[in-house]
C-alpha cells in the first residue's frame, strides 16, 4: 500500500506539536505582540506624568531657585517701603479729616465752646454708681509765657513761692496803709508777696522800706490813672496788669491795701476754681447764698417767686489761677471798666456770676467763696464778732476793712486787738461808718 506524505508540522505522538515547533510559535507571537504594542505606544507602555526637561532647562530653573531669596527680600523691602508710604499718607488724611471736623464743629458751637470740646473728644467715661459722680471743677492752666513780659518774669523767679504770691496795687496816697499792710506780711512771715508801683514815689518808698516791687515800664494810659486816680479808678487796673501774671503761669492773690494779714493765706486755699474770693455777706446765708421769696399778691396762687440771692465777691481779695477762664474774665472787666463809667466790683461780679442768656455768652468760670470768719469783712468784725464772747477768740486770717472809710484808723485797731491783745480796741469804733 502506498503511504501519505505528512507536512512539516508533522504530528508525532499524541497529536501535540514538537518542541521546537512550540518555542517557534512563542517567538512568533511575541514578535507580533512587540509590534502592535510599538504601534500603540510609540512613548512606551509606561509613561510619567511629567516628562523630565530637557537638562539646560533643569540648569535654568536651579538658577532661578538660587536667586529667589535675593529676589523676595528686595520684594518685601519694596512692600514695607510702599506700606509705610500708605500709612503716612493715611494718617495725614485721618489728621485732615479730624481738623476739618473740628472746625466745623467749632464753627457750629461757638468760639467760647472750644475747651468742651476739647474735653467731650477726649476719653468718654462711664457714670458711676448713684452719689459718686463728680464733675471737672478745676481748669488746667495755661502754658507760661515768659515773652509777655521777660523783666517781670525775672523778679517773679525771686518773689513767686511755688508760682504764687500776694500782688497789690498803690500809689503814693496810701503809704501809710501800705506800711501796715507790709509790716504784717512780714510779721507773719510770708514771703512772697509784691508791690505794683503806680508812681515812683511809691517804688521809693518800697525800696526804703525793703518791700519786693515792680514798676511797670511807663505806659501813658495807665500811669496817668496810678499816679492821679482815686480808689475805684486804680482798682479798675488791677484786672489789666494782672493778666501778665497770669500769662506767665503765676497764680495771684489779689490784695487790697486796707487787710490786716494775721495768718498766711496760702495755708487755707483750696486752689479748685478759678476764683477763689472772700465775700461782702456777713452771715452764712449772705456769704454763701439762699433761697429768697419774692411775694407777688396780684398773682393769686402763684404770688411766691422764689430766688436764689448771695451777696456779692469782693474784688479787692481774690485768688485767681492762671487758666483760660480766669484771663478772659480778666479781659471783659478791664474791656467794661475801659468803656463804663461803672464800679469794677459790680462788674466783677456780673462777669462771674450772670449766666448765658439770648444776646450773651456768659463765663464759664469755676468759682468758691472763702470762709468769711477766716477771710473777714470788716461789716462781720465790728456788726458780730467783737460782740460774741466764742467768736471773738478765733483768730481770721485776714481782716479787710472794706465796709469803712476810715481805714488807717480801724486798721490800727484790728492790729491792736489781734496782735498786741488789747481787747478794748475795737470798742470805741461805731459798727458803721461816722
Amino acid at each position: 500500500m502506498a503511504g501519505r506524505r505528512e507536512g512539516p508540522l508533522m504530528r508525532v505522538g499524541n497529536g501535540l506539536p514538537s518542541r521546537g515547533s512550540r518555542i517557534a510559535m512563542a517567538v512568533a507571537i511575541g514578535i507580533i505582540l512587540g509590534c502592535v504594542i510599538a504601534f500603540l505606544f510609540p512613548d512606551g507602555l509606561f509613561r510619567s506624568s511629567s516628562p523630565s526637561p530637557p537638562r539646560s532647562q533643569n540648569t535654568a530653573k536651579l538658577s532661578q531657585v538660587n536667586s529667589a531669596p535675593c529676589k523676595s527680600v528686595e520684594r518685601t523691602n519694596i512692600l514695607k517701603s510702599e506700606l509705610a508710604s500708605l500709612s503716612e499718607k493715611n494718617a495725614e488724611l485721618k489728621k485732615q479729616v479730624r481738623e476739618l471736623t473740628m472746625k466745623l464743629q467749632l464753627a457750629e458751637q461757638g468760639k467760647d465752646q472750644a475747651e468742651k470740646l476739647f474735653l467731650a473728644l477726649g476719653a468718654k467715661h462711664k457714670a458711676g454708681p448713684f452719689g459718686t459722680v463728680k464733675s471737672l471743677r478745676t481748669n488746667p492752666a495755661v502754658t507760661p509765657d515768659e515773652s509777655v513780659n521777660p523783666r517781670l518774669a525775672k523778679i517773679l523767679e525771686k518773689v513767686a513761692v511755688r508760682k504764687e504770691l500776694i500782688v497789690a496795687l498803690a500809689n503814693s496816697y496810701v503809704k501809710e496803709m501800705v506800711e501796715i499792710w507790709s509790716e504784717n506780711i512780714k510779721r507773719v512771715g510770708i514771703p512772697n508777696y509784691l508791690i505794683v508801683a503806680l508812681d515812683d514815689e511809691m517804688e521809693s518808698f518800697c525800696k526804703s522800706k525793703e518791700v519786693p516791687v515792680y514798676r511797670r515800664n511807663s505806659d501813658e494810659g495807665i500811669d496817668s490813672i496810678g499816679r492821679r486816680g482815686g480808689n475805684h479808678e486804680v482798682s479798675g487796673l488791677k484786672f489789666h496788669i494782672l493778666r501778665e501774671f497770669l500769662q506767665l503761669g503765676y497764680s495771684v492773690l489779689l490784695s487790697d491795701v486796707d487787710i490786716i494779714y494775721l495768718r498766711n493765706p496760702f495755708g487755707h486755699l483750696y486752689r479748685d476754681s478759678d476764683v477763689e474770693s472772700m465775700s461782702d455777706g456777713h452771715n452764712n446765708m449772705t456769704a454763701y447764698g439762699y433761697d429768697d421769696v419774692f411775694d407777688e399778691p396780684q398773682m393769686g396762687w402763684a404770688r411766691y417767686a422764689h430766688t436764689m440771692r448771695i451777696w456779692v465777691y469782693n474784688s479787692g481779695f481774690f485768688y485767681i489761677r492762671p487758666t483760660i477762664p480766669s484771663i478772659e474774665l480778666l479781659d471783659r472787666v478791664a474791656t467794661r471798666l475801659s468803656r463804663e463809667n461803672a464800679w469794677d466790683q459790680r462788674v466783677f461780679n456780673e462777669e462771674l456770676f450772670i449766666p448765658s442768656h439770648p444776646g450773651y455768652d456768659g463765663l464759664h468760670a469755676s468759682r468758691r467763696t472763702m470762709d468769711m470768719y477766716l477771710f473777714m469783712n470788716s461789716n462781720v468784725l465790728f456788726k458780730t464778732v467783737r460782740k460774741d464772747a466764742n467768736l471773738r477768740k478765733l483768730k481770721p486770717v485776714i481782716v479787710h476793712v472794706n465796709y469803712h472809710p476810715d481805714k488807717l484808723r480801724r486798721m490800727k485797731a484790728v492790729v491792736e486787738f489781734y496782735v498786741n491783745g488789747n481787747q478794748n480796741a475795737l470798742d470805741p469804733l461805731p459798727d458803721g461808718s461816722e
